[in-house]
């Protein structure tokens, strides 16, 4: 069956494939010897967690492969506090402390795929609630491939917290690579 697929895909027995599940054409598999410069858009959405680094430096490889542009994009959603008086947003001052905050967290990030070898990277930081932003973002510029980590949640607190990157498989209007963070990482990080 491989053998056959591998013909098909006009691909040698050990080169690598991608394979991608599009919802009205199902599988199509890719031999990523004979598909150069299939990405040239490629959007990676970051938390800087340990997840998305890791998608970042995927998505460096990739881009250098592929000759493509790079943009790596935080989504930040300011929330309110409850206090007895009602709810109460950050004040200007903390506001203003985490928005440079979090461009210098993506300038670090820029720094560290352009070290990395990737030759055009761009950074956006975007307001609002994540899977929106990332899924309108990637179609208003038509981004041919979105690259993101996932911190591999499980049972409860998957239930609770659910998954950005899962609903952004389940919307995006391009392909979606999700990176996992280690195992062991994951399992530090939060008991399962």
């Amino acid at each position: 069956m491989r053998a056959a697929l591998d013909r098909r895909m006009n691909c040698g027995p050990g080169a690598p494939k991608l394979w991608i599940q599009r919802p009205s054409h199902g599988w199509h598999g890719f031999c990523l010897e004979t598909h150069v410069a299939m990405f040239k858009k490629i959007l990676v959405p970051v938390d800087f967690s340990e997840s998305s680094t890791l998608a970042l430096d995927t998505a460096v490889a990739l881009a250098k492969d592929n000759d493509a542009s790079l943009t790596i994009v935080h989504v930040y959603e300011p929330l309110a506090i409850a206090v007895p008086e009602g709810y109460q947003l950050f004040t200007e001052e903390q506001l203003t402390r985490m928005l440079e905050e979090f461009h210098r967290e993506l300038t670090e990030q820029r720094r560290r795929a352009e070290l990395a070898g990737a030759q055009r990277v761009d950074t956006e930081l975007l307001h609002g609630f994540a899977v929106s932003e990332i899924q309108n973002f990637a179609q208003q510029c038509k981004f041919d491939l979105i690259v993101m980590g996932t911190h591999g949640r499980r049972g409860l607190s998957h239930a609770f917290l659910g998954s950005v990157a899962e609903r952004v498989v389940r919307s995006a209007p391009c392909p979606v690579l999700t990176v996992r963070a280690p195992r062991a990482a994951a399992e530090k990080r939060e008991p399962a």
